[in-house]
């Protein structure tokens, strides 16, 4: 399954009404660490159909960042059902970004 660019628009029928457990990546074009995060993210989503999985460009949703409290970047969050579930900041390993999701 691909990446969803998740807006403020699409956030509600794409996450919280979402059957799916959705792994949200808060990044930034001019962040570094998300640079190294992205590609797994996008491998995660190829590779795990089970979940969805969404990006946000907290530069051009700032809105969501803050409904988050998003504070650094990357930022990842797990939703299950409209609810965090689960959250993880900074660039991490896949394998502990697959612990996230559980």
């Amino acid at each position: 399954m691909s990446v969803t660019t998740l807006t403020k628009e699409n956030f509600k029928s794409e996450v919280l009404e979402s059957e799916k457990t959705v792994l949200i990546d808060f990044w930034a074009s001019w962040c570094g660490p998300c640079k190294m995060v992205s590609p797994v993210i996008d491998e995660i989503a190829e590779e795990t159909p089970s979940i969805k999985v969404g990006k946000v460009n907290v530069d051009e949703q700032p809105e969501l960042a803050q409904q988050f409290g998003v504070m650094s970047i990357p930022t990842l969050v797990v939703m299950e059902g409209g609810k965090i579930v689960n959250k993880g900041v900074g660039a991490m390993p896949k394998a502990q970004i697959l612990g996230l999701i559980g």
